[in-house]
């Protein structure tokens, strides 16, 4: 949930710098320029938010997997938890990119770890 509101945020707040609708909307009255404007970032909140709820609940479930089938509570669960994200998100891309996406995430969890976002001390 919390991926999900943070997804609606960050569409609201990146869309504006990554549209084209400037060069589309150039010669349009202000009223459609601002309808358009606040349809795509609408639409680009919609789908960050989509995404980073889909990625939470991934982590989520694969942390809670790992810590049920290790019978154990430590910062392991997310890096292990955050290799299984990595590689089931990267699925669809093959073997190299499930391997990519599984250190990339894992190196990512003990990051935040690290530094003290985590749970642990």
């Amino acid at each position: 949930v919390v991926g999900g509101g943070a997804g609606l945020v960050l569409g609201a707040v990146l869309t504006p710098l990554n549209s084209q609708l400037q060069q589309e909307t150039e010669h349009l009255p202000l009223r459609e320029q601002m309808r358009r404007g606040v349809r795509e970032m609408g639409s680009q909140s919609r789908s960050w938010g989509k995404n980073l709820l889909v990625i939470g609940a991934v982590f989520s479930v694969s942390e809670c997997f790992v810590e049920k089938s290790r019978g154990r509570s430590d910062r392991w669960n997310s890096i292990f938890g955050g290799c299984l994200t990595g590689g089931v998100l990267a699925a669809g891309a093959g073997p190299q990119a499930m391997g990519v996406g599984c250190a990339g995430f894992a190196a990512f969890s003990a990051a935040i770890d690290a530094l003290g976002f985590g749970h642990f001390d």
